[in-house]
């Protein structure tokens, strides 16, 4: 009886981790990513912006995020997650106008004078920083 135990546990441990992985999609923010990607990726433009398009390739969730986890944001991801007011916005407009908005922001919210996170776009450089 034992034995047919067994299969039946690894399907039930193969289902798991396979739901289990799948959950983290749930979190994810396509819609921002996608945003962000159409006002400033322009893989065929400058080579600021060539630089930029393969910087966010290299990046990809840590254009707004630190480390693997995705939990922490880095500066120009928290400016957004305030700008946005709430968690998951899937409106367009409002993710393109908070992403808008961040441009003329400075990349270090303690220090006013600091470079804008659109100029650091412009030069070609993540808006967060390096990836860490």
């Amino acid at each position: 009886m034992r034995r047919c135990n067994v299969p039946v546990v690894a399907v039930g441990l193969l289902v798991a981790i396979v739901a289990g992985s799948s959950s983290k999609s749930a979190y994810s923010r396509p819609a921002y990513d996608k945003e962000f990607k159409a006002l400033y990726v322009k893989p065929e433009g400058t080579p600021a912006e060539k630089a930029l398009a393969t910087e966010v390739g290299t990046a990809k969730c840590n254009v707004c995020h630190v480390g693997k986890e995705k939990k922490e944001r880095n500066a120009y991801g928290k400016t957004i997650g305030e700008i946005l007011g709430e968690k998951n916005i899937k409106d367009v407009e409002k993710i393109k106008a908070s992403l808008e908005k961040a441009a003329g922001m400075p990349s270090d919210p303690a220090d006013a004078a600091s470079v804008k996170f659109g100029d650091l776009i412009k030069e070609g450089k993540l808006p967060g920083g390096p990836v860490q």
